[in-house]
Parts: structure tokens; sequence; C-alpha cells
């Protein structure tokens, strides 16, 4: 059984999407989900520096294009099922999204413009950021973050804890980490879901009527408790709610191999989540696609993975919408 998954905000890159443009049909992409976004996402992929591309509101909608663009390229000619397990972290559960046909690519880049300038905005308001919690206890890691008042925003599995609060709390946290634990602190601009973000559920809940969400074709997970989402209504109340609530990437992960996962592709800027599949998917098969020269492999990958069901070449070369 197959996965495709999408990863989060901190997976870009200075120029990751330069070798893409040189492939047919592209650019003209990039450009479309541009006017979408309101930011010229091929300068931001191909020349940006890393400080401009790190900024959540251009970082943000620069990783959901870069999901559908590999998408349109590596799914063209195969129409999604239920047998297929799309999954994202975080921002990418918007690429999922668009990728399982929950939400169309229009809305999925309208819904990120939104996410990404209004988290930028919450972040600005009071100093806020993350950190990661490498190895412990996991009960002593709990404890000393609920100590100190800080969110175990993300739960990636393999012993990896993202904790998010105010930086003075970040920095009660490392200077008396828990025990046998590697406390890094990640360059990201606030305390991203957290109650810090509840002004982006605000935003987000004003442009839900100008949405047309959809029953995903695709199994698409939640980051909430891990489980499948089965209609597009359930799916934009959890998109919306999600900014200001934990990430639970462990639950995709379990729930992912409870399913009978046998192969885990990732959509570029890949790598992160193939990287915490070989801890927390132990004996599941992964691939990043991380350039066009990955296409190649990634869909024979897809072929040996994926159930006859899967594939049914019936779309046009525009891929899933």
């Amino acid at each position: 059984m197959l996965a495709i998954a999408c990863p989060g905000q901190g997976s870009q890159t200075p120029g990751f999407l330069a070798p893409w443009l040189d492939l047919p049909g592209v650019r003209n992409h990039l450009e479309q989900l541009s006017d979408r976004a309101g930011t010229d996402l091929v300068r931001h992929g191909t020349t940006s520096d890393e400080d401009t591309i790190k900024d959540t509101a251009v970082a943000q909608p620069l990783i959901v294009a870069a999901g559908l663009v590999t998408a349109r390229l590596l799914l063209a000619d195969y129409s999604l099922t239920a047998a297929t397990v799309v999954a994202g972290h975080s921002v990418g559960e918007l690429t999922a999204s668009g990728i399982a046909g929950a939400l169309s690519e229009d809305d999925a880049v309208a819904f990120v413009r939104v996410r990404a300038n209004a988290m930028a905005e919450a972040a600005a308001a009071t100093p806020t950021g993350m950190s990661a919690v490498l190895g412990g206890d996991p009960d002593d890691v709990a404890a000393r973050l609920a100590e100190l008042g800080l969110t175990a925003a993300n739960a990636n599995g393999g012993g990896q804890v993202v904790a998010a609060g105010t930086l003075e709390q970040l920095a009660a946290l490392s200077g008396n980490p828990p025990a046998k634990t590697r406390v890094i602190a990640l360059k990201v601009a606030g305390a991203f879901h957290t109650g810090h973000m509840s002004p982006a559920v605000t935003a987000l809940e004003a442009l839900r009527p100008s949405l047309t969400p959809a029953d995903p074709v695709a199994t698409l997970m939640s980051n909430y408790d891990g489980n499948p989402v089965a209609t597009g209504d359930g799916n934009l109340d959890s998109l919306i709610a999600q900014v200001s609530r934990p990430v639970r990437w462990d639950l995709c992960m379990e729930s992912m191999q409870s399913m009978g996962v046998t192969g885990m592709i990732e959509l570029s800027p890949a790598g992160t989540l193939t990287g915490l599949a070989k801890r927390g998917m132990r004996g599941t098969a992964t691939l990043a696609v991380k350039s066009p020269e990955d296409l190649d492999a990634a869909r024979s990958f897809i072929g040996e993975h994926s159930r006859t069901t899967d594939l049914d070449p019936t779309l046009t070369s525009e891929g899933p919408q």
C-alpha cells in the first residue's frame, strides 16, 4: 500500500525549485499558483535567499506550491483512490488536501495565503518560538514542558517532540532540559500550533465561505488524531483548527503502519518525513523526491507499492486538481 507524504515548513532550501523549471509546464504552473498566492513563487523557489524563504508568509505558499507541482508531474497518468494514503505535516496538510481532491488547487493556495499571513502576524504580536527536544523519557519530557507552560506542538515520533511557547520559556527549557535530551532551537518565527496562533483561526474562519471543499478521493490523514477524514467539510474544519493545536505526526505514522502501508514517497521539498519514517515506520520503504532526477524512480516506486486499483490512467496531462 502506498502513502504520499507532503512536508511542512522548514523543509525548504534556497534554489530548490530551480531544476524543476527545466520541465515542460512547470514555470506556467508555478506562475498560476503565484497569482493565487499573491507572491512570486518562481523567484522564491529559485533565487531568493535563505532569510527570505524562511519568512512564514513566503515559506508556506512555497512549500504547498512545490508539492502541488511535484504531484502533477508524478501523478499525471494516475487516478488516486481510497487505496492510497495521502498525508501532510502541518502546512503540508494543505498540499495533501489538494492532491486528495478535498480542496481544489486554487482553494488550497488561497487557504495557505491567508494562513501564512495570519500566522506571521500572530507570531509578530508576541516573541515566541519552537525548539526540538530529542531523546529522553517521554513522561519526563512531558512533565518538564508542562512545568514551564510549553506546548508539545509537534509530536513527530522516534523520540522527537517540538516544544513551543515564549522565548523565555524556551530559554528555561534549554538551560535545564529533561534528562538525556538534546534541545535544539528551530529557525521559525513563532509558536505555531499553540494558542498563540488563535488569531489565525479567526482569519481562516472568515475565509471559509469562499471555499468549496469536497470529499477526498484518496485516504486523507488528519494531523489531529492520525485518522482519515471522511468529508470535505470535516477536513476543512480540521485544517482551520490545526493552526492552534498540536500536530500528531506520530499518530499519522502509526495509522499508516496499521493500514498496511509498505512504501512512503515524499514530495518536494523532500527529506524530512522520510527521515522520520525511518525511525517511526521501521520496515517501510521510503523515497524522497528531491529533484526531477528522482521522478523515474518515484514512478517505479508507486507501481511497486500501489494496489492495482490505485492506478487508473484516466486523468488528463494536467493531473490532479
